[in-house]
């Protein structure tokens, strides 16, 4: 859905399953100015995935979105906010806070 809303408004997307698969597509291609992480994610999840980005990549910003889990989302957002997030979103977000915070993190 998020790729989709992107593309719509003339974004370039990638997607990744997880966040292993994501670490590969920023190896690979260079030219992303954000990453968009879910928290909780199969074999590599987003607190880990934030902190090797941040470390590999520490010009690319990075959105973490969480819906919770066994805990409020917040729990979760402010971790990755710790570790180096740049911006947050709880779900569930709409589009225009989706596009604010995009704006807002190109600046």
């Amino acid at each position: 859905m998020i790729c989709q809303i992107l593309s719509t408004e003339g974004y370039e997307t990638v997607q990744a399953t997880n966040g292993r698969e994501g670490l590969l597509e920023l190896q690979i291609n260079s030219g992303f100015f954000l990453v968009i992480t879910d928290l909780l994610m199969p074999e590599k999840e987003g607190i880990e995935t934030i902190r090797e980005i941040k470390t590999d990549f520490p010009d690319i910003n990075i959105l973490a979105i969480s819906g919770g889990g066994i805990c409020f989302p917040e729990s979760y957002l402010n971790i990755a906010m710790a570790v180096g997030a740049d911006a947050s979103l709880c779900k569930p977000f709409g589009k225009k806070e989706l596009l604010n915070t995009l704006e807002r993190l190109k600046s």
